[in-house]
């Protein structure tokens, strides 16, 4: 996927401030990627300020967006982070009122409820502690390792910040989830970053619905953070972590389907790709490897001509997250939905097949940006993979993210229509936090107030 972005790199197309937005916004996911998600708490406001201080030489920049030659580090903050740096008030009444409230009093909205509620979520997640999120992401083993070692250099010199949490993750060439499905294969483009349009991506995005400061898609500059220097070139990022029950799945597909190929069919009529990441769409009868390692067919394809969804069902995966040409039965514009996930990968792909739990952590940390990323992953939580309304499913759940509690229904449309019953919650939400991805200039106001 790098070598096709630096294809479609285009100078002349760069209208946005590169050099002061921080490179995971636009950035692509390494193939392979090695990488490590650092959680911080602040004992002392100057000690935090000291640390951001030492940490912004180390934060790198989406000058170069399109290249993946060194390792990307990306710092972020929640709301209790921001009052322990002692932001002025007048700037903390100025952030969205989901950010101010967090990600476990916003339970509801995200229908994060019953055994995804935040009283099973694992320390530190919603307890107000974490304070400061760093991500470190490379494509070698070396270069992730010396970034990280530099970061942890910056920490040991301050007292007064202490770690929280430090978990590491990577995937391989294949970039498999722990489900096996190649992952992280569609995300917008966002016009003004100089990034010519891609087959099957759609248009460019305007850049206002992923960086704050720039109009969006309605032509208009949305409220951010104040003053100017803190909010514009900004944006706010969603941390889930999850835990995914890989033998859960396997289970369901050996308890529904008989042949190794029948389970494969299933499983990629759930997801709406097969395994390698050719799209139903373009391989509707068996999965093309080929296909789905190439990133300029991969997603380049519409669902105008299934509206009925009988070859990508309505319900699975992929066709809920992201409609496309979809007519829904309740409308909206998807658009104004997307997201950039920059979803990882941790524990890696178990033994193929496997159908009982080996007690090893393996799952997802989900990584979404948006301008109004609180709003948009709430909408997506509560509309998209928790209800069918908005594809006539009633209240049928996402097979694969839904919280379906072995209660969960999958139809799947044809000549002979096919419900799949009993479908169990396989990415059980284990805890995460709102953040507040800042510009460069930011971090230096912040470090400096």
């Amino acid at each position: 996927m790098s070598n096709l972005f630096q294809r479609i790199f285009n100078p002349s197309k760069v209208s946005l401030e590169l050099d002061d937005i921080q490179a995971l916004i636009l950035r692509s996911r390494p193939v392979p990627y090695f990488g490590t998600n650092v959680l911080l708490h602040i004992d002392e406001p100057r000690a935090g300020k000291e640390l951001i201080k030492k940490l912004i030489p180390l934060v790198t920049s989406a000058k170069n967006w399109h290249k993946a030659e060194e390792a990307t580090a990306t710092v972020a903050f929640t709301f209790e982070g921001l009052k322990a740096l002692n932001l002025p008030e007048e700037s903390l009444k100025s952030f969205p009122e989901s950010f101010r409230e967090g990600m476990a009093a916003r339970a509801a909205k995200l229908h994060d409820v019953d055994e995804n509620a935040p009283k099973h979520w694992q320390k530190p997640f919603g307890t107000g502690q974490v304070h400061i999120a760093i991500n470190i992401i490379a494509d070698t083993r070396e270069k992730w390792e010396a970034k990280l070692r530099e970061a942890e250099e910056e920490l040991k010199k301050i007292s007064g910040v202490k770690v929280l949490l430090k978990a590491d993750f990577a995937a391989t060439e294949e970039v498999k989830n722990v489900f096996g499905f190649r992952d992280g294969i569609s995300n917008p483009e966002i016009e003004g970053s100089g990034v010519d349009e891609v087959p099957g991506y759609g248009r460019p995005i305007k850049a206002g619905e992923f960086i704050l400061g720039y109009p969006g898609e309605a032509g208009t500059v949305g409220y951010y953070p104040q003053p100017d220097i803190l909010g514009k070139n900004g944006s706010f990022l969603v941390f889930r972590k999850y835990h995914s029950k890989v033998h859960e799945f396997n289970r369901f597909l050996q308890k529904h389907a008989q042949t190794e190929d029948e389970q494969e069919y299933l499983a990629a009529k759930m997801f709406g790709r097969w395994r390698s990441g050719a799209p139903l769409t373009l391989a509707p009868r068996k999965d093309d490897a080929k296909l789905g390692a190439d990133a300029e067919r991969n997603n380049h394809f519409s669902y105008k001509d299934d509206q009925n969804g009988k070859t990508v069902p309505l319900s699975c995966h992929m066709r809920r997250m992201n409609p496309r040409d979809t007519k829904q039965a309740v409308i909206s514009d998807v658009n104004l939905h997307r997201i950039i996930r920059k979803s990882v990968s941790y524990g890696g792909e178990p033994e193929k097949g496997i159908t009982t739990d080996d007690g090893k952590e393996r799952g997802l940390y989900f990584i979404a940006i948006s301008a109004k990323a609180m709003d948009t992953v709430e909408f997506l939580q509560s509309q998209w993979a928790n209800e069918g309304n908005f594809i006539n499913h009633g209240d049928e759940k996402d097979p694969i993210i839904g919280l379906n509690q072995g209660k969960g229904v999958f139809t799947v449309p044809g000549d002979i229509r096919r419900r799949y019953n009993a479908i169990e919650t396989f990415n059980i939400m284990q805890g995460g936090e709102y953040c507040f991805l800042p510009g460069l200039s930011a971090l230096k106001w912040i470090s400096e107030l």
